[in-house]
């Protein structure tokens, strides 16, 4: 999409478009079998020149993950792999690991606490150059469960399902800010968070809401375009119909209407415009992807 930056008739949401290329997975990818998330989001690059770097901040477990990854791109013929276990605000401004992240391609971040992303890399070296990249220059950052759950300007970290659509219950923060006007969840079918996403969707409908499906995932271009891929299910709350919710009228742990709130479903090959609020048949996503 090309954009005239002095055209004041273009929404204002189009001027910053990143040149870089988002993939956020709802966690527990296929690493062992046909590999597919994986494999589609690396050959989103040239695979001869992809040098990618893992960040395990999330994990509690860095070494574990780090291993895991590193056999599954291993079994997709990539050798190139830096694994960054960032555990400390200081090693977030760590010089050595900026050059890293200015020569990596493909940048990953894995699961675990998303809270851990936000605290230890917020306002750091390390995330402001991956965000740099992220709109200055073709690259690919990704991130599977809280790694994807922390790539939004807004994130959930705390709420389940059998207390979600409760006020309250949901507990929001900022997130890492790679993607606008979303707010991700993840392992969305299996742990049964509709509810949860529901109530974000609710406080504040401008946001669409985006479930992501055990091994299922997004691609998201010029910032806005979605196209889902994986095996499992992408669902989507758009709340800018709302016609009414008791969300302000009622007290902390009271139970929340809400009329009008739009559903949709993508599997692969289904795409969404987060702007435009459009769903994006096959056909659709082929046209505005060219």
């Amino acid at each position: 999409m090309v954009l005239d930056k002095h055209n004041s008739s273009i929404h204002p949401k189009y001027l910053s478009t990143p040149k870089g290329i988002l993939v956020a997975v709802g966690g527990n990818e296929d690493k062992r079998r046909n590999l597919e998330v994986l494999r589609t989001m690396v050959e989103l690059m040239d695979k001869s020149k992809l040098i990618i770097e893992l960040i395990t901040t999330a994990s509690c477990e860095p070494q574990e993950m780090g291993e895991k990854y590193t056999k599954a791109f291993n079994k997709l013929d990539i050798s190139n792999i830096g694994l960054m276990h960032i555990k400390t605000r200081n090693e977030a401004n760590d010089p050595k690991i900026v050059k890293r992240i200015m020569k990596a391609n493909l940048i990953y971040f894995t699961g675990g606490d998303q809270l851990r992303i936000t605290s230890i890399l917020g306002g750091s070296p390390v995330l402001n150059t991956i965000k740099k990249k992220y709109y200055e220059e073709k690259c690919v950052v990704g991130g599977t469960s809280a790694g994807a759950s922390a790539m939004p300007d807004t994130m959930i970290y705390e709420g389940e399902s059998p207390e979600a659509l409760f006020k309250g219950e949901v507990q929001m923060t900022a997130g890492i800010g790679l993607v606008k006007n979303v707010v991700i969840d993840s392992h969305f079918i299996k742990r049964g968070r509709f509810s949860r996403l529901m109530e974000a969707v609710t406080t504040n409908p401008e946001p669409i809401g985006l479930g992501l499906g055990e091994d299922a995932g997004v691609i998201i271009r010029e910032g806005h375009i979605l196209e889902a891929i994986g095996n499992g299910l992408v669902v989507i709350f758009d709340g800018q119909h709302i016609i009414y919710s008791n969300i302000s009228e009622i007290e902390m742990g009271e139970a929340i209407a809400v009329q009008n709130v739009i559903v949709h479903t993508l599997v692969k090959g289904y795409g969404y415009d987060i702007f435009t609020r459009d769903y994006l048949k096959p056909s659709d996503l082929k046209m505005v992807t060219l």
